[in-house]
This record gives C-alpha cells, structure tokens and sequence, in this order.
C-alpha cells in the first residue's frame, strides 16, 4: 500500500522554515508530495531521513527560490526513501553504530570487541 498526499501541487511557500518545524518523517513525506509504503517507513524512517540530511548537507540551497528547493528537498527524499526500499539498512549503515560494527571491515587497531558472553565466561570459571 502506497500512501501519498494528494495528487495537487505542493505548497512551495516558504519551504525550508515549513521543513524546519517538522518532525514525525510521515509529515516529510505530506508536505513534499512523496508517495511512500509504510511498512518501509516503519523500518527505516531514521535511517531515510539520516540520508536526506547527508544528501542535502552536499547541495547548496542558499540564493534559490522556494520552488527549486522544494523540488531539490522532494528528490532527495525520493532518492534517500529508495535507498532503503531496495536494500537495508543494514546495507547502508548510515549510523556512526552501524558503520563502527560492520563485519566486512577490520577492527580498528586498539578498538578489540569482545562479545558480553565472554566476560561472563571470566566471572563464572572464577
């Protein structure tokens, strides 16, 4: 099930304070007119919008009128919710957690995980 607010243009009025005082991402999602499937949403809402802010954080908005970067801030969701509706978050690791605890990468030198059943195994022998 695809949910979406309605097919008329997006109010582009002063984008980027509207943005601004947002907070749940289904709102993103209304404002900016992009259709989303909320059992994806449910899943990776702080992953997608963690990958809307890395996306903007690499555009430079300032000087544009509100209908460019409504148009720049609606792709960018679209481009971000996509990242995740086709892979994981898991993929993507997006979070400082994730990235620091990816398997497919050495350990940093110094930064040695030992798993908490293991430090449990010292107090019981003892």
């Amino acid at each position: 099930m695809n949910c979406s607010a309605d097919s008329s243009p997006i109010d582009v009025t002063d984008i980027l304070a509207r943005l601004r005082g947002l907070s749940a991402a289904e709102e993103f999602f209304a404002i900016l007119g992009v259709s989303y499937d909320p059992k994806v949403l449910d899943v990776s809402r702080l992953h997608i919008m963690k990958r809307v802010g890395q996306y903007l954080a690499e555009q430079d908005l300032s000087g544009l009128c509100d209908q460019v970067i409504a148009a720049r801030v609606r792709a960018t969701l679209e481009r971000a919710y996509e990242d995740f509706a086709i892979s994981s978050p898991l993929s993507h690791r997006v979070f400082k957690v994730l990235k620091d605890h990816d398997p497919n990468k050495p350990a940093t030198p110094g930064r040695t995980f030992v798993p908490f059943d293991a430090v449990l195994k010292r107090f019981e022998e003892e």
